[in-house]
């Protein structure tokens, strides 16, 4: 194994890094949720609230396009669940709006007429800013923009949060822990929501290709299939774990598993001559231009 356990840099243990402590997410009893457009990340939102116990079943009302689809989604979660977005809205004190970045408008003008100013509107529809819901509700409202990821379904995943003109400190940090029961949670200025997307709401995408990769590596070298893909996944969670519970920058955690004339540098050079490092950055600013691109419509 090439690790150099007598690095002073490295820890030896967890016990020794800086590891972030979650704050408990305090109890939103009496608050009204909507949640309008209940399919992959509305759903998966749904059920971090409903399994942390931040709010009961009776505070959340969804939607979704198809009755029959309502009926069947309110058995299953055991919420109200509705094909009627303006009836949702009126009873909510807080909106999720979950609609694919192009329906939002429409969506905003359907529930217009349910709108006050002390009711916060929470977007996760990538590319749609929050001057567009502004000006689409007609008011100053509060609105929230977040960028959460598909790792959200297992709860590891994360979110980034930015507020528009109207929305506080106080509703930025609701927004955060409703967002904490999926994940970890950032909050950035609006103008790197691009950037956001681009990386950790697209980067799940090359971490795949990478993890296939590795796995495929192991299968050229010999391994089982299966052996090789879980070897795989875990190296990449655990290496994850690592930056995300020392704080360490990666490149102090990679030297430290790289020793001199060891197996690892010669790894690394195959990569570096291969030009990964070059690709995945092109990668990431490539989603970010799409990104922009959506957003200018």
């Amino acid at each position: 194994m090439d690790f150099d356990a007598s690095n002073p840099s490295i820890p030896s243990s967890l016990s020794d890094a800086a590891i972030p402590s979650n704050s408990p997410i305090p109890s939103l009893r009496g608050l009204q949720v909507a949640i309008l457009g209940s399919g992959k990340m509305g759903g998966i939102l749904l059920q971090a609230f409903l399994k942390s116990k931040m709010l009961e079943p009776e505070q959340i009302l969804a939607t979704v396009e198809h009755s029959e689809r309502a009926s069947q989604l309110s058995a299953q979660w055991g919420v109200e669940v509705s094909t009627d977005n303006l009836s949702a809205a009126e009873r909510a004190d807080l909106i999720l709006l979950g609609v694919k970045p192009i329906n939002i408008p429409d969506l905003v003008e359907e529930i217009r007429p349910a709108l006050t100013k002390k009711k916060l509107l929470i977007s996760f529809a990538a590319s749609v800013r929050t001057a567009e819901i502004e000006r689409a509700s007609g008011m100053e409202i509060a609105v929230i923009r977040a960028m959460p990821n598909t790792p959200s379904a297992l709860g590891a995943g994360i979110a980034a949060l930015s507020r528009g003109r109207f929305a506080s400190e106080e509703q930025l940090e609701l927004a955060a822990h409703l967002f904490g029961t999926v994940g970890r949670t950032v909050v950035v200025e609006e103008k790197h929501m691009d950037a956001v997307t681009g990386l950790s709401a697209s980067g799940p995408a090359f971490i795949y290709i990478i993890l296939e990769s590795l796995a495929e590596a192991g299968v050229k070298v010999g391994l089982p299939r299966d052996t090789a893909t879980l070897l795989a996944a875990q190296t990449t969670f655990g290496a994850a774990k690592m930056v995300l519970e020392t704080g360490y920058h990666p490149a102090l955690l990679k030297d430290a598993v790289t020793t001199p004339a060891g197996c690892t540098i010669d790894g690394i050079l195959e990569l570096e001559e291969g030009g990964l490092r070059v690709t995945l950055i092109k990668a990431v600013m490539r989603a970010t231009q799409r990104a922009k691109e959506l957003a200018k419509g």
